[in-house]
């Protein structure tokens, strides 16, 4: 009798233990797609300021439409594989297509803002101004989103490799969730030269 309530007590133990973990995990995994949605509606955001910007720099920039049109294809680019990843947040390749798109993007937009310096009255444009400033308020918020983000994300990917987790969380669907990195340009990677002669 004794030996069948140490194993009852132990099948109770075992699906409280399973209960508990896997509740755990669905939170986590809430947790992270709810901080993407954070990320996708920021993304939204500049996806719709883009137009904007390039309407107003258009009139200025007559001499400048192949690098126009190439941010409104990187501006596209980007829409799709946001929107791809927002349908399976967390997607390691979904990410990195994200990532990659968005590395393109914010090349073509920081040379938009480059050669905007080469024309004065664009520059001195109240419209430009206020289009650049709610842009780099967006590029900050879309920073901070993705850090919450990754950091939820690591909290999952955490939870579901400590034991008991990792005995059952593959088998129930809970498979590792992809961060989501800056990719910068290689020219911003490379150490700037420093010379004091």
């Amino acid at each position: 009798m004794g030996i069948a309530i140490a194993v009852v007590g132990l099948f109770v133990l075992a699906a409280l233990v399973l209960v508990g973990g896997y509740n755990g995990l669905v939170g986590k995994r809430n947790r992270f797609k709810n901080a993407y949605a954070q990320i996708d509606v920021q993304l939204k955001r500049r996806y719709d300021l883009i137009p904007n910007l390039v309407e107003t720099v258009k009139g200025y920039m007559k001499h400048e439409s192949e690098t126009l049109e190439a941010v409104i294809r990187a501006r596209n680019a980007a829409y799709g594989a946001a929107q791809a990843a927002a349908a399976q947040p967390g997607d390691p390749s979904a990410l990195k297509s994200l990532a990659t798109a968005e590395s393109a993007l914010a090349q073509g937009l920081s040379k938009i803002i480059a050669l905007s310096e080469n024309y004065p009255d664009l520059k001195a444009s109240a419209n430009m101004s206020q289009l650049t400033e709610e842009l780099t308020s967006t590029e900050n918020r879309v920073a901070f989103a993705r850090q919450a983000y990754n950091d939820s994300v690591t909290e999952y990917n955490s939870a579901r490799e400590v034991f008991p987790a990792v005995l059952f969380a593959g088998a129930m669907g809970f498979g590792s969730a992809g961060l989501l990195e800056a990719i910068e340009a290689p020219e911003e990677r490379r150490a700037p030269k420093v010379s004091f002669s």
